[in-house]
């Protein structure tokens, strides 16, 4: 026997005992396998408004109601202070006075 096969064999030794350890990286059998969670029919939802529980027809109503109805989700005085920003934004770089 060769000097250099001393270290193939224990690398040959090493790599099945690193594969068989790796069969116990697999999930209990009891976990539902993400193909089937994937096709599960969704029965519960979120508000978005207030992240309460609702039930399916609760959040199609609610949608219903968000799609008809003008959510104004920022204040008008809020709306102008931003528009301002904005335009401050756009002129500094014209006008370095402006602080």
């Amino acid at each position: 026997m060769k000097a250099t096969s001393l270290p193939l064999l224990l690398l040959a030794c090493w790599s099945n005992s690193v594969f068989m350890s790796s069969a116990q990286a697999l999930p209990p059998p009891e976990d539902i396998p993400e193909e089937i969670l994937r096709t599960e029919m969704i029965t519960e939802g979120r508000s978005p408004l207030t992240g309460e529980a609702l039930t399916a027809a609760e959040y199609a109503q609610l949608q219903e109601q968000l799609q008809t109805t003008d959510v104004q989700l920022v204040p008008e005085n809020l709306q102008q202070l931003i528009f301002l920003l904005q335009i401050r934004r756009l002129l500094k770089p014209l006008v370095p006075i402006l602080p």
